[in-house]
């Protein structure tokens, strides 16, 4: 074969390839916009033409939210069955505003460990688990956070006499933690800070952390502030455990939905605002029907009774009035579960609203 006919083999050979490789993006192309998902193992982003996560919920009928299940305040079930807390209430607004009624959800009880993962698959539609918003969960793990609804911080419990008064008189203590939580990085990072060096004991069910701490196997035990006052109140003698004062940790509690569906994003997220505007207005589930016959423009457009702000987002214009007659507003969520009259009676502290020297506040409903 002579050279130019070899070089005119190659070049047909070269356009035959570049042919295949367009066509091969061109279907690419084409399975993205019909909606197929990537093989990609994992990969549940929603493209443009599948349905929202909001649609298959309202097809569906209720919703299914991932709580703990295990810490009192938050998300607890009793041994009849029946949940409570400000994470069971998040769920429950969020049902009250899609279907008029807040038991249509159906709950999963799951660990630290598992709560990404249900989330990443689709088990689970929102995450409402005592969850801290950080960077990366955000980001790389392809998360979108809703409002913060309980502004919380790291401390440390331990037995009223063992003497510790802070974290830098725990050398070579033995503390336990949930593994897979902020709560063992923090710790490391605090105790590394301080050069005391400490034996971690480390268990991936919260039931199994505070057991092992209620059983004398850890000197002292981790998680946020308002799940030691809780867990506190479980153990035989309360009186004789100490919180320590220090804070090794800011945690801003928060649901979560996956990344790349705003439509159910943004119906989270101003369901959740519609808890805390509730207050600023001064609407409680107790005068809502005298605050409908308002002549406030604000009050009314935020209970559906003037403009269309539900519609925009494909709920009843009315969804905030409902979120308040079945659950409450902020306040009454958060008093129902940890206020003064239960057994944790927790000061709201950041958890005020900003006019009472808080910092939860709610962006305008207009």
């Amino acid at each position: 074969m002579t050279q130019q006919v070899k070089a005119k083999s190659n070049s047909a050979v070269s356009i035959a390839r570049r042919l295949f490789l367009l066509a091969g993006a061109a279907a690419t192309l084409t399975a993205c916009a019909t909606g197929e998902q990537s093989s990609q193992p994992g990969a549940t982003t929603p493209t443009t033409a599948q349905k929202s996560r909001f649609d298959v919920v309202q097809a569906r009928g209720k919703l299914i939210c991932g709580v703990s299940g295990e810490v009192p305040g938050f998300s607890f079930v009793d041994k009849s069955g029946k949940y409570s807390g400000i994470d069971v209430d998040i769920c429950r607004a969020i049902a009250s505003a899609l279907f008029d009624n807040p038991d249509a959800v159906e709950y999963r009880n799951l660990t630290a460990k598992e709560r990404f993962t249900a989330l990443q698959t689709g088990e689970i539609d929102i995450l409402s688990r005592n969850t801290t918003w950080t960077a990366s969960r955000d980001t790389s793990n392809g998360f979108e956070f809703a409002p913060v609804v309980f502004y919380d911080g790291q401390g440390m419990m331990v037995r009223k006499d063992s003497g510790f008064k802070t974290l830098a008189d725990m050398k070579g203590a033995s503390i336990c933690a949930q593994i897979g939580t902020t709560t063992e990085l923090n710790l490391a990072d605090q105790m590394r800070k301080l050069n005391v060096e400490y034996k971690p004991v480390t268990f991936e069910d919260i039931n199994a952390t505070f057991a092992a701490y209620q059983a004398g196997r850890c000197t002292g035990v981790t998680a946020d502030r308002s799940a030691l006052i809780a867990r506190r109140s479980l153990l035989p003698k309360p009186e004789d455990h100490v919180i320590l004062d220090n804070l090794l940790s800011q945690e801003p509690l928060a649901p979560a939905v996956l990344n790349g569906d705003s439509k159910w994003s943004d119906t989270v997220k101003w369901i959740v605002f519609s808890t805390i505007n509730a207050e600023q207005l001064g609407i409680t589930s107790k005068n809502l029907d005298e605050q409908a016959k308002s002549t406030n423009a604000e009050v009314k457009r935020f209970l559906g009774v003037e403009g269309d702000l539900g519609k925009g987002m494909g709920l009843s214009n009315d969804f905030a009035a409902r979120v308040v007659k079945h659950v409450g507003n902020y306040s009454e969520i958060y008093d129902r579960n940890l206020g003064p009259t239960t057994k944790f009676n927790l000061p709201r502290g950041l958890n005020k609203l900003a006019k009472d020297g808080g910092i939860m506040y709610s962006p305008p409903f207009r």
